[in-house]
């Protein structure tokens, strides 16, 4: 069997991580690394500290959300940020912030950027059999960051040239994500630099198994997950002729390092694990939406009748959700109440009722929203798309009363504003419109485009004394947070 030729989405994941990361790596390494040995000064001058790792991850991230294969689904991410913060809660540097986010890619894979942003792919999440395995790999991600890898290879390379440690740099980022990307970009540095720090690295993922496997453990996972999921992709390779899977080539897994992991497990104290439900919901939900409609019913129809499942209730949820994208809304209705007596109270399932009342044209739709919302005020997927419903409707007044409730608590969620500007859109209140653009665009990291939105904005004229002062004071707040990021990005040059 040949290996599968690479899909779309793998290649344009593959052109954002070499573009992104090569726009803004010498943006937020220290200035010496940019300048050459002569000016390396101190060590403790040069080093690259952890607040130039979050700017640079930052830096990525404007760049990734762009990204088409960039997957902003709230229930999906939404979930593997609970597990993601749920273990590096339990690490050793609470300050570190972690940001969790989805790229639609079917390579099993997964990666860690500078500053505490971990990338997963939805491969991933359908590839592992259990919650524990996903966690482990996640685990494992964390950990790099919290061991701070990125900045110990670039700190450990300040006797080289410049162009060598740029080319490293950006060689290593790469892989995180993409193992070609980081081949290709590897190529512009010394292949001897390369191959030695390369070398380096697996001492980094030997680093990131030991800590991983304890934030497993405290964590309440079966530790356990980590060997077994690794194993498994190792079996797998057998039928892969053109190379191991995306992360035994971007993170290569030796079967020293497998038996390491296994004799640490044991050691540990064994639990089992029950998967929290919402494992199976995700998975299920990713499959019902990338798969073909109607293969994907014939897939969940058979593998209920053989009961061959992880779950039934993440397969009955499949077969609802797989039912609803085919059209079939009296189908899905009907699965719908199976699936809602075998998993009760879960916001998931909740919401997938609604959008098959929506669907349907069922005139308590609406109300199943603002129920379902009562009981999980929490559950973003609710509050974006009772929001849309009511704009596809025309009931924009109604829409901004969702959301506007909703931005008291979350002041910094972008997906808000952008359906707030939308409702104002629809009412022509133009001022607001455009206010409502430029705060997600501020939240996205776009400021320059954010202060452009909002001079349209005041152009418009359409508001009133408060409005336009408070618009106004907003352009100057933004001015000033743009001139200083670009005045630290001079410095950086």
């Amino acid at each position: 069997m040949r290996a599968p030729a690479p899909s779309t989405s793998f290649t344009l994941n593959a052109l954002f991580q070499f573009r992104c990361v090569l726009a803004v790596l010498l943006l937020a390494i220290p200035t010496v690394l940019a300048q050459g040995l002569p000016e390396l000064g101190e060590p403790s001058q040069s080093a690259f500290t952890p607040v130039q790792e979050r700017l640079l991850g930052q830096s990525i991230m404007r760049e990734a959300r762009r990204d088409p294969t960039y997957y902003d689904d709230a229930e999906v991410t939404d979930y593997v940020s609970r597990v993601g913060n749920r273990l590096a809660s339990r690490g050793s540097d609470t300050r570190q912030e972690f940001e969790f986010f989805m790229m639609r890619d079917p390579q099993i894979n997964a990666f860690a950027l500078p500053g505490g942003f971990i990338g997963v792919h939805t491969g991933l999440v359908m590839a592992a059999q259990s919650e524990s395995e996903m966690a482990g790999v996640i685990a494992h991600e964390i950990s790099h960051v919290t061991q701070r890898h990125i900045a110990r290879m670039i700190n450990n390379q300040q006797s080289s040239q410049w162009l060598e440690i740029a080319a490293l740099a950006i060689a290593i980022l790469a892989a995180r994500s993409n193992s070609q990307v980081g081949e290709a970009v590897g190529a512009i540095g010394s292949g001897l630099a390369v191959q030695q720090q390369l070398n380096f690295s697996r001492d980094f993922e030997r680093e990131a198994d030991r800590m991983g496997l304890q934030l497993l453990e405290k964590a309440g996972f079966d530790p356990q997950g980590m060997s077994m999921f690794f194993e498994r992709l190792q079996r797998a390779t057998r039928v892969y002729e053109g190379g191991a899977p995306a992360y035994l080539r971007t993170h290569p897994v030796t079967f020293e390092r497998i038996a390491d992991m296994q004799n640490r497990s044991q050691e540990m104290r064994y639990r089992q694990v029950p998967d929290h439900i919402d494992f199976h919901l995700v998975r299920a939900k990713m499959k019902a939406e990338f798969d073909a409609p109607r293969e994907t019913v014939a897939y969940y129809r058979d593998s209920l009748a053989e009961k061959r499942y992880l779950s039934e209730g993440g397969a009955r949820y499949g077969l609802t959700a797989a039912l609803l994208r085919a059209r079939d809304v009296p189908g899905a209705w009907k699965e719908f109440f199976a699936l809602r007596a075998l998993v009760k109270g879960n916001p998931m399932v909740e919401t997938l009722g609604c959008r098959i009342r929506l669907a349907g044209g069922d005139p308590d739709a609406f109300k199943c929203f603002r129920d379902a919302l009562q009981y999980f005020p929490g559950h973003r997927a609710l509050v974006y798309e009772y929001a849309e419903a009511l704009i596809q409707s025309r009931q924009a007044e109604a829409a901004l009363k969702v959301v506007e409730s909703r931005l008291t608590g979350s002041s910094d969620d972008h997906r808000l504003y952008l359906l707030q500007a939308r409702a104002n859109a629809q009412l022509n209140r133009r001022l607001a419109t455009y206010r409502a653009q430029a705060e997600a665009y501020a939240r996205m990291g776009t400021l320059t485009a954010a202060i452009e939105q909002l001079q349209f904005g005041l152009k418009a004229g359409d508001g009133d004394y408060y409005q336009m002062s408070s618009a106004e004071a907003r352009l100057r707040e933004l001015r000033v947070r743009d001139a200083e990021e670009r005045k630290a990005s001079q410095r950086k040059k």
